[in-house]
């Protein structure tokens, strides 16, 4: 997640905001919000002649987004050449209830970043997992054991330049006008929180053993 870029995002014809134009936000910080407050992105390409979108789990690193799948994945398979993606990540932050069905909506945070996949070769592999790791479990790669050959075989770990990125935010009461505007209905946000439960042990975790601090601390 660290680092931050240069300057505003520059809109290509595949990044441009069209619809509700000024619910962009242009500016890269708010790529990188949107992306470091995430957990899991989605990742969409062409296989076999359609399209296909899966889930994955990601890290941010500068402009660089790292993406985990396994060696075998269709997607790893697919993308090996370099074929363009596409990938996701969205927020829900509240459901808007307006007076007019029409004007219910969402308010959310979201990113989309389009661009060539390029799988990471063995030595590039270890570091594409500690950003990955540590994005999800922050803290987990110095606790934990690393990851030795064996499984550096049977993971693959993918790259995406953010350099082409679009970022839409809407936070904003509903949108109820005209005669829709009826007072005697109740319209408003209900909020959407996302947080951490209590930490749940494996069966096999001694008795009295201490949840570690990288875990039991951990705030969304």
């Amino acid at each position: 997640m660290n680092s931050t870029g240069h300057g505003p995002l520059s809109p290509t014809a595949r990044s441009t905001v069209r619809r509700y134009h000024e619910r962009a936000a242009t500016d890269r910080q708010a790529l990188y919000d949107v992306l470091d407050a995430g957990l899991v992105c989605h990742l969409g390409f062409v296989a076999d002649g359609g399209p296909v979108v899966l889930p994955s789990v990601y890290g941010r690193e500068g402009d660089t987004l790292y993406l985990h799948a396994s060696a075998g994945a269709r997607s790893a398979r697919v993308l090996a050449p370099g074929a363009p993606i596409c990938v996701t990540v969205t927020h829900l932050d509240a459901i808007v209830y307006a007076r007019s069905v029409y004007h219910n909506s969402v308010n959310y945070r979201s990113a989309v970043v389009h661009g060539t996949g390029r799988l990471l070769r063995e030595e590039e592999k270890r570091h594409g997992m500690r950003v990955v790791a540590e994005h999800l479990a922050p803290g987990a790669w110095d606790y934990g054991h690393e990851p030795d050959r064996k499984v550096l075989a049977r993971v693959a770990v993918m790259t995406l330049d953010l350099a082409e990125a679009s970022v839409k935010i809407r936070d904003a009461p509903p949108n109820d006008h005209g005669d829709q505007v009826d007072l005697d209905k109740w319209a408003g946000l209900l909020p959407v929180r996302t947080s951490f439960g209590v930490p749940e042990p494996e069966a096999r975790v001694p008795d009295g053993l201490p949840v570690p601090e990288h875990i039991r601390s951990r705030r969304m």
